[in-house]
């Protein structure tokens, strides 16, 4: 099993890096995010929580370290209207997502000192940011955005695994033209979280009511309502995708032909932001 090496730097997280190397890796994570899994990841946690919501009023989302601002590109195939809120630390994203047309409302700002007052967004969602933090980052930023959320939040985040590392590092290798994508590919990996990591950091939160999925390609889906907590943070969904189950619970079992086992359900996974 690979260790967690949060103390690893990725070369987007860079302020010197060039706008034209910048631009290029975006362009290349929206595709990633979307043909390796990360779309659908966050709709189903978002599909979770807005089926609390009564029909017809807008949602308003905060994404945390946004990026690349795809949420609504992501968001487009619901029936429902979401009002999105992107921050990002660096502000030369704005500029990218002007361009692309994203239409989300940019804010620059840190999302280890969120700028809002408590119940501001109906959800906060943060999509392959939480390997970026620290372990006690990352326990501080779920406890920001449960007090932010009106009505729950939702992470979706990567599965540190040996066969993630392998299988994106053999497919960037082809496939990209980009050097800090090749480069972020193995660190966002080898930074990312397992199952146990992540009940410890939810535990350490006092967040005990969350839900949490391994979906295509080696990625968690976590999420949690902000009022009725005491569930029992094992809880968890069954999982099927692309003709593949995952259970995760006091293991996870996963089909891929004869299947895997020791933590994982295979693919091959977009490990970076």
């Amino acid at each position: 099993m690979l260790e967690r090496q949060s103390d690893l730097s990725e070369l987007m997280d860079d302020p010197g890096v060039s706008s034209e190397d910048l631009e290029r890796a975006l362009r290349e994570l929206e595709i990633i995010n979307r043909w390796l899994g990360g779309y659908r990841t966050t709709r189903i946690g978002m599909d979770r929580l807005t089926r609390r919501l009564g029909p017809g009023k807008p949602v308003t989302v905060l994404d945390v370290g946004a990026g690349g601002t795809d949420l609504h590109a992501i968001l487009r195939p619901s029936d429902r209207r979401f009002e999105v809120t992107a921050l990002d630390i660096n502000p030369r994203v704005r500029e990218f997502a002007a361009r692309r047309g994203h239409g989300s409302d940019m804010v620059t700002g840190s999302a280890h000192a969120l700028p809002y007052p408590d119940r501001s967004f109906d959800i906060v969602h943060a999509s392959l940011f939480l390997h970026h933090c620290t372990d006690f980052e990352a326990i501080q930023l779920l406890q920001q955005a449960a007090r932010i959320a009106r009505v729950g939040v939702v992470i979706n985040d990567l599965h540190r695994h040996v066969f993630a590392l392998a299988g994106i590092t053999a497919l960037t290798a082809l496939l990209s033209r980009s050097p800090i994508v090749r480069y972020d590919a193995r660190v966002s990996v080898r930074r990312a979280f397992t199952r146990q990591d992540l009940h410890t950091i939810l535990g350490r939160a006092g967040i005990g009511n969350a839900t949490l999925s391994w979906h295509w390609a080696f990625r968690w889906c976590l999420w949690f309502p902000v009022e009725g907590r005491g569930r029992d943070e094992n809880e968890m969904s069954d999982v099927m995708e692309h003709g593949m189950r995952g259970r995760i619970g006091d293991g996870i079992k996963g089909g891929i032909g004869n299947g895997m086992r020791d933590g994982t359900a295979g693919g091959i996974q977009g490990g970076m932001r």
